[in-house]
């Protein structure tokens, strides 16, 4: 079938008189258009045709008909041609313009449509928006179009707008936007002006400069004067708002003219006006912090004096406020308030907008928490008791951010004071620290207050949940940030908690219970026991009645609420409801169909009380073992609870025996799932026999620990390595035969894998120790057998070095042996004309006499030393190394013979220097006292070769010796040479791991003169220092927290590309560019990352984000990929994400280049495809995390961006994976 006979036989049905025909023959055409685009090339007459009959089916009498034919414009306006689309916009508009309300409003969803189909990319869009927008320019321009037309005309052109800036931006374009928008904003129709806000705030970012000056000038700045007309006055707020949501930039310069403005305005007596005046100060707060800061008082005045509005109460003083709080205390009052209503009254929107405007406040300047707790928090707190249902809760949400803050940016809280890393004991710091203000001290006097006011909303009967819910949301925050500050407040707690609990668990009420039982194991968790101890016969009831709910999660949390109880009140005596609660526990274990949940809190429960109560439980029996120790299910709840019961009861050999049994089973199952806490489980079980392990347990459990002696899994061969350790310690005489006889051999070959190391090493070393000592004649067997099978083993699978760590173990736990195993392998060491031993067997001699010489004086084997020295002339890199590592661990067991030697080789022979310095390094890494005194002077002047090595010495020379060296290290800082204060600064970033107190307290005055060199003239000297600083912000972050403002000024300079360090490199006929400094700006950012983990609270959010904007434009993919990094991190912290959403329309365009990445051209490499595809993958995660941020429509271009993104052809299905949906 042609497509000519195709396109004639649709048209027929879309003139069909049936309007089931019409609409199928729709649907066709859209299905067909979609398979093939090219439907209608070299078929002009056809086009015409089609599209006609689809024009005059927007007019059809059938809705559903109408709809479909405005979808299939969507369709036809990507493929048809430039003068058919001339023919669709005119069309389109002409309806919009007719007095037919109907037609006039499908055609404006038809325009709308075909405005959000347009391809981003392609020949068609540039005409299409060409067409469009003057067309609908000229429409709004128009004095005579109807209002629903302007409307929709405006929602157009904001699409246009935000698809397409560059197109709708053009100077050429007649008319231009922002003079024809404009003049709206004065129309006669509120929704008129509206509409034309928006649309002129989403053009503003990419208007001309000249015209939004003209904008500013005319429609914005005389609008804001005291006396100005006040319906202009309060479209010019709201517009202002919606600019600075927009393009906060584009004000800078009249900033200091709007702001007092908006200030004075919110005193004329308008509430509409105050409410848009106080949504404009609480955005312009939340996007242009720097130029709010000057009126910052002002606006918290504001915030403060609005959020009392009420004037149709009688209560406006503070006195009076306070007597609202207490309102509820006669019930014929609170009638009196529920009944009370006023459909004119709207004073609780001005309300609602200043406590937003108080949390933006708390939000944005955390420096400030001190002054806001003394100004705001008494003011809010005076408000708990709103007569607006909506108000209030805005206000205990708004004092939920203020305690969130003080968590986060507070300082350490009186309980956390102690345990500062600095500890200054000196008496008068301690008194001056407990008179000063701080959040916490101001928090705490206005407890008392809060929670009085508090509670008493939550009391009535008539509160409902979701006031609740919010109420013991604010409780359990404030307990968050002040444990144990609510002591005097059990009764009232226990009264509305009691009346929550009683009420059975509805669909709309299981959050209240939720969160109520979880506020109360907070409270139990935190307070003494005696505080709460008079209210537990009115609560454990309720609990034990939640506990017994169908309900699994609410069931769960009333026996974790019984957990932190039992842990509060340890140790607990017999008493009722503890027993009631085993019954519950033990009935829900009992049951075959318990949630899995409940199960493992009821698990829980059974441990803790067997921890905290014994006396309850011991005589039941320990029937409810049987219930816990099952085979079938989920097992993992049921393994903890035997390793904690193991660990912290004394219990019979009995039950650890049959512990052990069923531990056996489940180590059976196939399945990894779990296996770890298996075998804690075991080793916590087998140390817990008080009489022994029995005798036949290590010939049934070694066998069947063998399949788990395997490099296959890693993590399960360190445990199962642990578990015969044990039974060699603890069963000797029964474990060795069996593990000689099944699994010595697979153990042998483990110890040269290379998968070998970390936490299996340690657990592999420990191993034979244990071996040795269980059998005194095994060491003599073991070392050849260890030596032989790795030599036999393939180079490439073998790690010598291990090798030799477990001979020396091995020989350290049976020095018997240490005479003829350093005799065997120095003579593979000792240089003979007679014979050529291999690589391998040179190098694993070197390592075992290395690691034998650490704890054995080999004084008397001089010609091994020396013959150790001579290889640091051999010819292959491993023996030079494998000698290096000797020679260090020789010098270990002799300091006063052999390191004298070492420093004279480093001093007389440069070729050897490197080596001589690694050898230092095992020196100084190994040993702890003193006889070091002349090493130091070999190191300060390192090359570039040598000096991370000769740094490593001297930074552990440094933190075992802080008195001697730190001082010389500091007296070094400003040397000519930038070799030495490259060392010094690299060498104090080796010392920052170092976690000593008295370390920290010589360091702290010193440590800012070394990261000084940040600013040193010699580029790797700026870089090391940047390196250090990220180490200290890592690993001693109260050392520099202080400090930071004088440090991140020079830190993000130091992220500028610097245009004097880019060279240009001539490669053949190509020519490359070299950035000297993007490793130093790649450790800045480095720095930026680490800052954001340990010291979120120095940082101004608002300077940050700006400077992060530079790192996802930056040339360095490395850098782009930092950057999207720290995006993922700022957009999961609920603080940070505030901030961030903000800023989402700002980094829409540096991300949305980066998604869309450099053209492939016939000279693209596969290199570059792949490194552009992970960069893709880098910045789709960014997106995809940002999109999870509630910017509440702030960002239309970011939404857009993601819901392009969501449609691509190309990544977007990789895209919704990562968006989970």
């Amino acid at each position: 079938m042609t497509k000519t006979y195709l396109m004639n036989s649709l048209i027929e049905k879309m003139q069909s008189p049936d309007q089931d025909f019409r609409f199928m023959g729709l649907n066709d055409l859209m299905s067909e258009i979609k398979q093939d685009p090219a439907s209608f090339i070299g078929d002009e007459p056809t086009e015409t045709k089609v599209l006609k009959q689809v024009l005059s089916l927007v007019e059809d009498k059938i809705s559903e008909v109408k709809n479909q034919a405005v979808k299939c414009l969507g369709q036809l306006i990507k493929i048809i041609r430039e003068t058919q689309m001339e023919l669709v916009v005119d069309s389109l508009i002409n309806f919009s313009v007719g007095k037919d309300d109907e037609l006039r409003d499908i055609s404006g969803l038809a325009l709308k449509t075909i405005t959000s189909e347009l391809p981003l990319e392609g020949k068609i869009t540039p005409r299409a928006c060409a067409k469009l927008a003057p067309k609908l320019l000229q429409q709004v321009s128009d004095t005579e179009t109807p209002p629903e037309t302007l409307i929709e005309t405006l929602s157009t052109l904001s699409i246009l707008i935000t698809r397409f800036p560059a197109h709708v931006s053009d100077p050429a374009l007649t008319p231009h936007p922002l003079p024809a928008i404009a003049p709206l904003l004065s129309h006669s129709r509120p929704a008129v002006r509206k509409r034309a806000i928006l649309t002129l705030s989403q053009y503003v970012p990419v208007a001309p400069p000249a015209l939004v000056n003209d904008l500013l000038q005319n429609y914005i700045l005389p609008f804001l004067s005291p006396n100005a007309n006040l319906e202009k006055q309060r479209t010019t707020v709201h517009l202002v708002a919606a600019i600075i949501r927009q393009a906060p930039q584009q004000l800078t310069s009249v900033y200091n003219d709007i702001i007092p403005g908006v200030v004075k305005a919110v005193q004329r007596d308008d509430d509409e006006l105050r409410e848009g005046c106080l949504q404009a100060l609480e955005t312009l707060l939340l996007r242009c912090l720097t130029e709010a800061a000057p009126f910052l008082s002002s606006i918290v005045q504001i915030g403060n004096q609005f959020i009392k509005y009420d004037p149709n109460y009688a209560g406006q003083d503070d006195d009076e406020d306070e007597e609202m709080v207490d309102a509820d205390d006669d019930e014929d009052d609170d009638t009196d308030l529920d009944e009370y209503s006023d459909d004119e009254d709207t004073s609780y929107k001005i309300r609602r907008a200043s406590t937003k405007l108080l949390a933006a406040v708390i939000t944005t300047r955390p420096e400030l928490l001190t002054s806001l707790y003394k100004e705001v928090s008494p003011v809010l707190i005076s408000r708990f008791g709103d007569r607006e249902k909506t108000v209030r809760l805005e206000v205990w949400a708004t004092y939920g951010v203020l305690l969130n803050q003080t968590s986060m940016y507070g300082g350490l809280s009186q309980s956390q004071e102690n345990d500062s890393a600095i500890r200054k004991r000196k008496r008068d710091s301690e008194e001056r620290m407990d008179v000063e203000e701080t959040p916490y001290t101001l928090l705490r006097s206005q407890v008392s207050s809060l929670s009085k006011a508090l509670l008493q909303q939550l009391k009535s009967p008539k509160t409902p949940p979701p006031t609740l819910q919010a109420g013991f949301q604010l409780l359990h925050a404030l307990l968050g940030v002040l444990p144990g500050c609510l002591s005097n407040q059990i009764i009232p707690i226990a009264a509305i908690s009691q009346s929550v609990l009683l009420q059975s668990p509805a669909t709309s009420t299981s959050a209240l219970h939720l969160t109520c039982l979880s506020f109360i194991a907070l409270y139990f968790a935190t307070h003494a026991p005696g505080t709460f101890s008079v209210s537990l016969p009115t609560l454990t009831p309720v609990l034990l009645k939640s506990a017994g709910e169908k309900h699994p999660r609410v069931a769960s949390e009333a026996f974790r609420v019984f957990s932190a109880l039992l842990n509060a009140t340890r140790p607990v005596k017999s008493c009722e409801w503890a027993e009631r609660l085993y019954d519950q526990a033990f009935q829900r274990l009992s049951t075959h169909d318990t949630d899995a949940e409940v199960r493992g809190c009821a698990e829980d429960c059974i441990a803790d009380l067997w921890i905290c109560a014994p006396d309850v439980i011991k005589p039941k029996g320990g029937k409810e073992w049987q219930a816990i120790c099952r085979t079938t299910g989920n097992t993992g709840g049921a393994v903890r609870v035997v390793t904690k019961v193991a660990r912290d009861v004394e219990m019979s050999d009995d039950w650890v025996n049959s512990c052990v049994e069923w531990i056996m089973g489940l180590l059976k199952k196939s399945e990894r799932g779990g296996k770890p806490e298996i075998f804690i489980a075991l080793d916590t079980l087998l140390k817990r026999y008080s009489s022994g392990v029995p005798t036949d347990l290590p010939p049934t459990l070694v066998p069947q620990i063998r399949p788990y002696i395997s490099t296959t899994d890693i993590s399960l061969l360190s445990h199962a390595l642990t578990i015969i350790t044990v039974l060699l310690e603890l069963s000797p005489t029964t474990t060795f035969p069996a593990v000689e006889r099944e699994l010595l051999g697979d153990i042998y070959q483990i110890a040269h894998s290379p998968l070998v190391s970390g936490a299996a090493l340690d657990s592999l070393l420990m191993f034979f120790s244990s071996l040795v000592q269980a059998d005194s004649q095994i060491a003599t067997h073991v070392v050849p057998n260890l030596a032989t099978l790795a030599e036999k083993a393939n180079k490439s699978d073998t790690n010598l070095a291990n090798v030799a760590k477990c001979i020396g173990q091995v020989v350290q736990s049976d020095q018997g042996v240490a005479a003829g195993t350093i005799a065997v392998y120095s003579k593979y060491i000792k240089k003979s004309s007679k014979s050529k031993f291999t690589t391998s067997v040179v190098v694993l001699s070197l390592l075992i006499v290395g690691e034998l010489g650490r704890f054995i004086d080999m004084s008397k084997q001089q010609d091994t030393f020396s013959s150790t020295i001579e290889h640091f002339a051999a010819e292959e890199e491993e023996i030079r190394a494998a000698a290096a590592f000797a020679a260090g661990n020789i010098a270990i067991g002799n300091l006063h013979q052999f390191l004298p030697a070492i420093l004279r080789v480093a001093e007389s022979d440069p070729h050897k220097k490197l080596l001589s310095l690694h050898a230092l390094k095992e020196v100084v890494t190994h040993c702890s006292h003193g006889q070091l005194e002349g090493v130091a002077e070999q190191l300060w002047d390192a090359e570039d070769s040598t000096r991370n090595v000769a740094a490593a010495c001297l930074g552990k020379l440094t933190t075992t010796h802080p008195t001697r060296y730190l001082p010389q290290l500091h007296s070094r800082i400003h040397d000519e040479n930038p070799a030495a204060r490259a060392t010094v600064v690299s060498a104090i970033r080796h010392t920052l791991a170092e976690s000593s107190p008295s370390y920290d307290e010589l360091l702290a005055s010193l440590i800012m003169d070394f990261l000084d060199l940040i600013h040193d003239k010699d580029l790797i000297v700026r870089r090391l220092a940047l390196s250090a600083l990220n180490s200290a912000a890592r690993t001693k972050p109260h050392l520099i927290r202080d400090h930071l403002p004088t440090l991140l000024p020079s830190l993000y300079a130091e992220m500028k590309v610097n245009p004097d360090l880019i060279r240009t490199v001539q490669m053949g006929p190509w020519t490359h560019k070299v950035d000297d400094g993007l490793d130093a700006r790649k450790t800045a950012w480095e720095t930026l990352y680490t800052l954001l983990d340990t010291c979120l609270t120095k940082l101004d959010l608002s300077i940050f984000l700006s400077h992060l904007l530079a790192a996802i434009s930056d040339p360095s993919d490395e850098i782009k990929v930092i950057g999207h990094m720290l995006l993922v991190r700022l957009s999961a912290s609920p603080t940070t994400s505030i901030a961030l959403a903000q800023r989402l329309d700002e980094l829409t365009p540096s991300l949305e280049t980066t998604m869309r990445g450099t053209a492939v051209t016939k000279d693209t490499v596969k290199q570059d495809i792949e490194r552009a595809a992970e960069l893709r993958r880098s910045t789709m995660r960014a997106v995809a995390a940002l999109s999870k941020i509630d910017s509440a429509g702030s960002a239309p271009k970011f939404d857009t961006f993601v819901e392009e993104s969501r449609k691509n052809e190309q990544w977007g299905l990789e895209f919704r994976e990562l968006l989970g949906r």
